[in-house]
């Protein structure tokens, strides 16, 4: 009954952010991806995009996990997460029968950077290690002016978590001294009861938008054609395209 209901009341809220991201997708002008660095908002020095390069095409050479690095120099009016997902689904990236794709993307402008991770790797680059990379290996070079090393202390993070190697630093937890086990307890079970509650939303969200979008579909009307194209399963050029891979939303943002 419980559940019934609320199934109803998540209905029209879910359809109504469904459709807003799509009418705001078909809008977006995006970037073609002709290579594994993508520097459109022009903030990574030629040494350290070459440098990049060489370093996700061993990745992919040694896995076939396709990560790419992209900065662009607006997100458009949109968030950072939907720029990421519709970007992460027009190039395709990863395998289409493994989704094994990463995307890091940079947004300057607006100061915002976002992980978006391929559903098959959704267990090795959780959203909590995605968010803890975001913060203790990137964010703290960006707030010191230094974007360059930020995207590669990111991207060499992202590699080292889908390797199993990457270690969350251990934060501060704890509990009021004098406090109640049981308002404890009670809190504990309702943040786990809300991130589960997110976690299911998210789950649907990107449920419907895969349906929607399948696998080859183009964002926009005129992006492809202004852009180059498909090719290969992802937009031309550079010899390097995506594998058809899709994202559901996994992943992490923040912003400094």
């Amino acid at each position: 009954m419980i559940a019934a209901r609320l199934r109803r009341l998540l209905f029209p809220v879910l359809a109504a952010l469904f459709l807003t991201s799509a009418a705001a997708a078909q809008s977006l002008d995006l970037p073609a991806l002709n290579g594994r660095v993508v520097d459109e908002a022009d903030i990574l020095p030629a040494d350290v995009e070459a440098s990049l390069d060489g370093q996700l095409a061993a990745e992919e050479e040694r896995t076939t996990n396709q990560v790419v690095v992209a900065t662009v120099p607006s997100l458009q009016g949109v968030d950072i997460e939907t720029f990421a997902v519709e970007l992460f689904r027009a190039w395709q990236i990863g395998q289409t029968d493994a989704d094994n794709g990463v995307l890091l993307l940079v947004a300057p402008e607006e100061r915002e950077v976002r992980i978006e991770v391929g559903y098959g790797l959704e267990g090795a680059l959780t959203d909590a290690v995605s968010s803890s990379i975001i913060r203790h290996r990137i964010l703290p070079s960006f707030r010191d002016g230094d974007l360059s090393g930020g995207v590669q202390a990111g991207a060499s993070a992202i590699i080292s978590a889908l390797g199993g190697e990457y270690v969350v630093p251990a934060t501060a937890t704890g509990v009021t001294e004098g406090g109640s086990g049981l308002v404890t307890s009670a809190i504990t079970v309702g943040v786990w009861a809300f991130m589960v509650f997110l976690f299911v939303v998210r789950r649907m969200i990107g449920s419907r938008r895969r349906r929607f979008y399948g696998r080859g579909w183009a964002i926009g009307t005129g992006v492809a054609g202004a852009r180059g194209g498909f090719s290969g399963g992802g937009f031309s050029g550079g010899g390097f395209s995506g594998g058809g891979g899709s994202s559901g939303g996994g992943g992490a943002s923040g912003g400094w």
